[in-house]
Formats: structure tokens, sequence, C-alpha cells
């Protein structure tokens, strides 16, 4: 086991919040692998750079000499995580949560080393908890507790519905910690109230409660909301490198340093070293091709890295973008705009008829190589993409 102050330094890195930490210091200090629990609701077949920040956290744990439990949530995913929701989520069917469920186990472990993580399904327990000990678990709550809970405090105020199963999920997850007599349990920042719940739990059964940590929610590519496929605004893990490489090229100067403190495996030292780089004048451009090629030789190999960088600086080079060019946010009602109406919001055009002049003419391109057609293009609220109407005006516009 590694010295526990060195320990605690690198597993702090990135973390938004621990509770509590001089648990943690003491648990450390004892010198004996930790069972580290972090539950994952197969909602979705595939993995994205924003569910990374945690799994990265858990390789950290893993290199230290801990043992870590991936949890598949087979038996929550059918309630339905309402962690940040404004409605009820629909829950998913058995065959959904296990076919997601499988595509997760194979991605996971392009992160993690699978001769030391424990898959679990969460299921295993709750099946054989039945309805009667269900009951006794809901027994342990009241529904004034649950209401403290934001998203449920929210829906109660506007009236919104709130279904009695919802208030199943808090309960449920702290009953796997109790299961699996979890050590340290970590999720993002919007789980806090699912995880101290499991505290809670550990206690009232004679436990030694979990230590929490939480990392905070990976902003997507326009760098306002979080990371989300529903969005558009991610970049998926299975992604092709090419596609890959242009959506991390496609960030902010500003949100590349986010991304270097969640994603990158860089000792912190070198990563300050780059932000001085760039301060006494290296092109920040260079050190986003540095991160976009760390990030895709760890899903793919170095070899895809190298070839999506040259095909990059290939069309880069021939459709002459920009170094510098406005940013802009524009903001969208609806879950989609008009191309037409978004490059009139945008100021690169006058109005909308021109919008569509220009695209009939073929003067209208995206990201630089890709040519408008469609006068009628919608484009999904949370895209972040650079515009190009005629040979002179550019911008990088984040529809919000």
């Amino acid at each position: 086991m590694a010295d526990w102050a060195q320990a605690l330094a690198e597993l702090k890195r990135g973390c938004e919040e621990i509770l509590l930490e001089e648990e943690l210091i003491a648990k450390l200090k004892e010198g004996k692998p930790l069972k580290i629990k972090a539950g994952f609701d197969p909602t979705a077949p595939d993995l994205h750079l924003g569910h990374t920040v945690l799994i990265n956290k858990l390789r950290a744990f893993q290199q230290l000499g801990h043992e870590v439990i991936f949890l598949i949530g087979d038996f929550t995913g059918m309630i339905g995580d309402p962690s940040g929701k404004n409605v009820t989520r629909k829950p998913l069917s058995r065959e959904d949560v296990l076919a997601n469920a499988e595509t997760y186990k194979e991605q996971v472990f392009k992160i993690l080393d699978p001769a030391k993580t424990r898959v679990a399904f969460n299921s295993q327990w709750m099946g054989e908890l039945g309805a009667a000990g269900m009951i006794k678990l809901a027994s342990r709550q009241t529904v004034a507790r649950m209401l403290e809970r934001d998203d449920f405090k929210k829906r109660f105020a506007n009236n919104q519905s709130i279904s009695i199963h919802e208030f199943l999920y808090p309960l449920v997850q702290g009953w796997d910690s109790v299961a699996l007599e979890a050590d340290v349990e970590m999720g993002g920042t919007d789980q806090r109230f699912n995880l101290l719940m499991g505290r809670e739990l550990q206690k009232e059964e004679g436990m030694r409660p979990q230590t929490v940590m939480m990392v905070p929610l990976l902003e997507g590519l326009d760098g306002v909301q979080k990371m989300s496929k529903s969005l558009g605004n991610y970049v998926g893990i299975t992604d092709a490198p090419n596609d890959m490489f242009g959506k991390i090229m496609s960030i902010s100067d500003e949100l590349m340093w986010r991304y270097y403190d969640l994603l990158s495996f860089r000792p912190v030292t070198e990563i300050q070293q780059l932000k001085q780089d760039v301060q006494n004048g290296t092109n920040p451009r260079d050190v986003k091709i540095a991160l976009a090629k760390e990030i895709i030789a760890r899903f793919h190999d170095e070899a895809a890295a190298e070839a999506a960088h040259q095909d990059f600086t290939q069309r880069f080079s021939k459709n002459a973008l920009p170094d510098e060019m406005p940013e802009l946010t524009v903001t969208c009602t609806a879950d989609s705009m008009p191309i037409a109406n978004l490059l009139k919001e945008a100021a690169l055009v006058d109005s909308t008829s021109e919008a569509i002049r220009m695209i009939k003419q073929g003067a209208v391109k995206l990201n630089g190589d890709e040519k408008v057609e469609d006068a009628k293009l919608e484009i999904a609220k949370g895209t972040c993409q650079i515009y190009q109407v005629g040979k002179r005006k550019f911008a990088k516009v984040t529809l919000n």
C-alpha cells in the first residue's frame, strides 16, 4: 500500500467533496485494502467521457491496492434514478437493463483492470430481500425526509408528480452499501442524497459508515450543460478516433483545462507546466491536440491517435480555419433551431432569407469542411460547432 498521505493527495485530485475526509484518512492509515463502490444504472448502452471522471478515480484506487466494486444497478435501473430530474424517469425493461449492462462491462475495462475489479449486480441481494424486506426497508425513512431532496422538493413545490417507487431508489442504493459492506462510495455531486443514505443505513446496521466521495459533473462540448448523449454535447468512448479528435478540438481553450484536470492521467505538475507554457506563448491548440491524442490512445491506441491527428491537420490546413474567431452562445427555447435562424442570431447573416440564399449557393460550412446543403437543417440544442458563411465570416456557436 502507498503512503497514506501520498494516496490521499492522489485521491483528492478532481474530487469535489469528501464526507468525511478524516474518516478516509483513518481508513487509509489502517493500510488494508478498502472496498470502493460505485454504482451505474445501465440506462443507455454507451459510456461517454463524463462517466469516466468517476471511473478514472476508481482506477486510482485500484492502483493504490484497493478493491473496486463496479456495481451494475440491474435492479435500480428498473426503478429509474430520479436524481436531477424534474419528471419521473421511465423505468427500463429487464431485457434492456441486461443488454446495456453487458455493453457497460465491455467498455469499463478500457480504464479499469479487470483482474482487480469486482462486477456486481444489485438484483442479487434485492431479489432475496423480497416484498416483506422492501416494506421493512421503506419504514426506515419518512416522506418528510425524502422531500428534503432538492429535486423532490422542487417537483413537490411545483405540483409535479412524484411516483411512490421513486422514494425507493435512495433506499435501495443505500442498501447496496450495506450488502457490499462498502468502505467508500463514489458518485457525482447530484448523488449526494443517495450516497449519504448508504451511510445512514450502514450505521443502523451497526457497520462502520462508508466515506462518500463526490466528483464533479463534466461539462459537455458546449461548456455549459453537463455532458449528455441526449443533448448531443458528448464524446463517446466508443466514438471513432477522428470523431473524438474533432469533438475535443472543438472545445474552448478555457474548457480544455477543465478536461485536463478531470480526464487526463498526466501528473498535476505536468498540467501546471502546460498552463504556464500557454501563458508564455504556446498555442493552446497544440496543448489541446496533446489532450485529444491522450484520450484517443486510451480508448483506441497510439497509432489511431496519431492517424486522427494527421487527418485533422490535413483537413484543417486545407480549409484554413482561422486561429481566432468569435465564440457565441445562442439561446434556444425549443429542442432545436433552424440553421437559417441560428446564422442570423449569430450575426453571420443579416436575415434568414440571406442565410437560405447562402446555403443554396454552397457558401455555408460546418467545422471547416462540411458543406450545408439543406436550408431546413435543424441544429440540436446543446450543439457546439464552427459555422462559416462565405470566405471570411466564422463563428464558434453554442446553441443553449
